[in-house]
């Protein structure tokens, strides 16, 4: 069986779809190719589900603080199978969300495993379906956004067994509650499951080969974040490395190591999340030749391999991996196919978010990297404590912080951890896009009572005028 296709896509995350939905609007016939459940690992098994998670933590967490708003909440407690189950069900209803944006902007999905091979000119997309029988399919472009696994380290025993040893898939949908656990990896993954079982009572230790917890944030909100997560419960292990992980009968053991000392530390169970790689093999890509590095393929910034008429887009081509910035590459790589000549990825200026207790959120560079870059910079930091919303919620906690040219006023990052901070951080990307200026931001009102006055107040503190404090 033979098809043709102005477009075929490998893979139906935030990426894949996303790509195939605006070739559908430019016109395009397009395909995507899925060997799991539409949405992807954002969908089904990251982004969402994982916010459902939190959102319980949340909830219960705030719950067991009634009594400071005035409430009496007697009996409180938490079903770990409900917990899970309500995530499961906010994944399928989005799987199903994206099957239906498939069927109204017309693009075919097929089913079953993709590879790549030589074809008149781009490469073929051969799909071997559940039954074991392979299509052939053409296509003028093929984009590939086949995404990225957990990584592991078997040598070091950071290797999910799937019973006392997770990735965050496992953790997900636990096969047993945890009585205590271990985290390896403080970024995004590590710190938001550890907060998300610490909330629920579960003793938390945290290990972190380097120096700082979320070590791609600012270093002052590093820190703050450091405290705020032992507040909640969380043992913090920096600059230790795991020399060794292993299950026992009763659950797991890891030998690490801080300042040339040596320990071993126990828990019922474990968490390996020292980061993710690409998924990169067993889809024909060294057949053809196409370049990779350091397990991510190369792109340019429009998504163009090195090979004529192949593409890739998202987590497969490296950091920053983030859903929203595997759909934006998608447009981008969609757009430029299509001779619109859209503006090449500008990685600076995407957002990233941990939805942690505390949230935190950023975008741009941190103070360090603008002065690494030769930067002579305006900083400005305003605290939660300053804010009558926040106060009034309950979260006096936190801070923004700004970093700003000197000599032009270009905002050039901005960093921020509290309630919240994941919605308001879009404010100063779009400021950042728009290249708003220090002036033009001290001149915009912000509405009264909201959190968004602190981003308002750490411009004006930037520049020796905050109110507030």
């Amino acid at each position: 069986m033979s098809t043709s296709y102005d477009v075929i896509i490998i893979g139906s995350g935030p990426g894949g779809y996303v790509a195939a939905i605006r070739a559908a609007q430019l016109g395009l016939k397009a395909a995507i190719v899925e060997r799991e459940r539409l949405g992807g690992i954002c969908l089904n098994w990251g982004c969402i589900p994982t916010k459902a998670l939190l959102r319980s933590a949340e909830m219960y967490r705030n719950a067991q603080h009634a009594k400071d708003f005035g409430l009496s909440i007697e009996g409180l407690k938490f079903d770990p199978e409900a917990v899970v189950k309500r995530s499961r069900g906010v994944a399928g209803r989005m799987e199903k969300g994206v099957q239906f944006l498939m069927k109204k902007n017309k693009i075919d999905v097929i089913e079953g495993d993709a590879r790549v091979e030589k074809g008149a000119g781009a490469p073929k997309v051969i799909v071997k379906g559940k039954d074991g029988k392979e299509t052939s399919h053409q296509a003028k472009h093929v984009i590939l956004a086949t995404g990225a696994r957990a990584r592991e380290i078997p040598a070091a025993g950071l290797k999910s067994d799937g019973k006392r040893i997770w990735t965050y898939r496992d953790a997900m949908t636990p096969p047993q509650w945890p009585e205590s656990l271990l985290v390896f990896g403080s970024g995004a993954i590590g710190i938001e499951f550890a907060s998300f079982y610490a909330a629920f009572g579960v003793k938390v230790t945290v290990i972190e080969l380097l120096d700082r917890v979320l070590p791609v944030e600012d270093e002052e909100i590093s820190a703050f974040a450091k405290k705020r997560f032992e507040k909640e419960g969380l043992t913090i292990r920096t600059s230790t490395e795991a020399k060794s992980l292993k299950a026992t009968a009763n659950g797991v053991e890891a030998l690490v190591s801080s300042n040339g000392k040596e320990e071993t530390l126990k828990a019922s169970h474990a968490i390996v999340a020292v980061g993710i790689t690409g998924n990169i093999e067993n889809i024909g890509l060294e057949a053809l030749g196409v370049k990779t590095e350091r397990g991510h393929i190369v792109t340019d910034g429009y998504g163009k391999t090195n090979v004529p008429g192949l593409y890739a887009i998202g987590d497969v081509t490296g950091a920053p991996w983030l859903a929203h910035k595997a759909s934006h590459e998608g447009i981008i790589c969609i757009e430029a196919i299509a001779g619109k000549k859209p503006h090449a990825m500008i990685k600076e200026r995407i957002p990233g978010c941990t939805y942690a207790h505390p949230q935190v959120a950023s975008v741009g560079l941190t103070e360090a990297k603008a002065k690494e870059a030769g930067r002579e910079v305006r900083v400005g930091r305003f605290p939660f404590v300053g804010n009558g919303k926040a106060i009034a919620l309950g979260e006096d906690q936190g801070m923004v912080k700004t970093v700003f040219d000197a000599k032009t006023g270009e905002l050039l990052g901005a960093h921020m951890i509290g309630a919240e901070v994941t919605e308001l951080i879009q404010g100063y990307v779009i400021a950042m896009n728009t290249e708003t200026t220090e002036q033009e931001l001290m001149d915009t009102v912000f509405a009264h009572p909201t959190l968004s006055e602190m981003m308002h107040e750490a411009v004006l503190d930037a520049y020796g005028r905050v109110l507030h404090v």
